[in-house]
């Protein structure tokens, strides 16, 4: 079997060769060991800084090139597109923003934009315009536009999907999920779904329009699934009550997995960390093919989902992302070795981390991890 066969083997409940290998994402420090020089490929910061200072094209080459070195080094069966991978902002006239400090930048609107090295990204801290806004239900029935896509973002999707369509499975992008929709973040959402459920039904409504109308811009015919990013949960549990999820949010989730299946044709991967137990029938109930995280630290085990929901998904992980950074490579090769005892029989089961190869993943603790990986993997 090559990886694609694998793979499908494993989502439609067949045994394939092995247990199929694949990660959400593999960041820039692991990949520059790999590929033998720098990248911007989840280079999330790096990226960020080259696109304020308007160098798109030099990014745009490498997230090509590199992706596709990664993949054809790495024996990794299943090719993913999370940020920092393919897409290219479209280029404004917009100043970029002002660098305040080593770690802080301001733009003219007064966002505040902050630099986390333990993440290696940049992301926005404060919004002032957007702190002291109050949603209405004019805001969400306006029809919304169909979103603009720069063609370098395309042509980076593209090349990597040409690579690779008939070797690996592609999970490539979409319009996305609508998850949860909480106008104005979790706290003000939150009173909404309470004192306002008339505006969660207008955003969210509207949310599904917009991720309708993006994803014939955004999905590739030739991709066999897509993967969906949306997190529902917290380490101790839900962000909301999952009676609340399913009054409100449920439906609208469904009838986004039915379209990517009836449009389009596409499997269906959920990547959601936290400790989403409470949810897990509703993953069920949307009709999904793999649930991929499977956060250990959050209460979510591997070795129960098989039970409980291994035949009704297939499931994605086994390796603890905290092991990878600061665990022993004996830890890894133990976690590989559990995930494989509990999860392997009967199929329907993916090796991978708990999230990704993150950004600090000691390069000795993933190396042991593919070399267990091999060992254990032939059925």
């Amino acid at each position: 079997m090559n990886s694609k066969e694998r793979v499908l083997a494993a989502l439609e409940g067949r045994i394939p060769d092995r247990v199929p290998w694949g990660e959400f994402a593999v960041d820039f420090d692991t990949v520059e060991r790999i590929i033998g020089h720098e990248t911007y490929l989840r280079a999330k910061a790096r990226s960020q800084i080259a696109f304020w200072e308007g160098r798109h094209d030099e990014v745009a080459e490498s997230y090509r090139r590199d992706h596709i070195e990664l993949h054809r080094r790495l024996e990794l069966d299943i090719v993913t597109f999370p940020m920092a991978t393919w897409e290219i902002p479209p280029e404004r006239d917009d100043a970029p923003p002002r660098r305040i400090d080593d770690s802080t930048w301001e733009d003219r609107s007064g966002r505040v934009f902050k630099y986390s090295a333990l993440t290696e990204d940049i992301t926005c801290v404060r919004d002032p315009a957007y702190e002291a806004r109050t949603f209405t239900l004019d805001d969400f029935r306006r029809e919304p536009s169909v979103p603009e896509r720069d063609s370098r973002s395309w042509a980076v999707l593209e090349a990597v999907v040409s690579e690779f369509k008939d070797k690996k499975f592609i999970c490539g992008p979409s319009g996305g999920m609508v998850g949860l929709v909480l106008p104005g973040g979790l706290e003000k959402g939150s009173l909404a779904l309470v004192e306002k459920p008339e505006l969660i039904a207008a955003a969210t409504a509207r949310a599904q329009r917009e991720q309708d109308l993006a994803d014939p811009v955004l999905i590739h015919p030739d991709s066999d699934a897509i993967l969906l990013a949306h997190d529902f949960g917290h380490k101790t549990g839900p962000f909301i009550r999952p009676q609340m999820f399913r009054r409100y949010f449920l439906e609208a989730n469904k009838a986004r997995v039915r379209r990517l299946y009836r449009d389009f044709g596409k499997k269906v991967v959920l990547h959601s960390c936290g400790n989403v137990n409470s949810y897990l029938d509703f993953f069920v109930e949307m009709g999904i093919d793999v649930y991929q995280s499977i956060q250990q630290t959050a209460g979510m085990d591997l070795c129960g989902l098989k039970k409980s929901h291994g035949a009704r998904f297939a499931l994605w992980g086994g390796v603890s992302l905290e092991n990878l950074v600061a665990g022993t490579p004996d830890d890894v090769r133990r976690d590989v070795r559990r995930a494989m005892a509990c999860a392997k029989e009967g199929g329907r089961f993916i090796l991978g981390t708990s999230h990704s190869i993150a950004v600090g993943s000691r390069y000795d603790n993933v190396m042991a991890m593919i070399d267990e990986y091999h060992r254990l993997a032939d059925y």
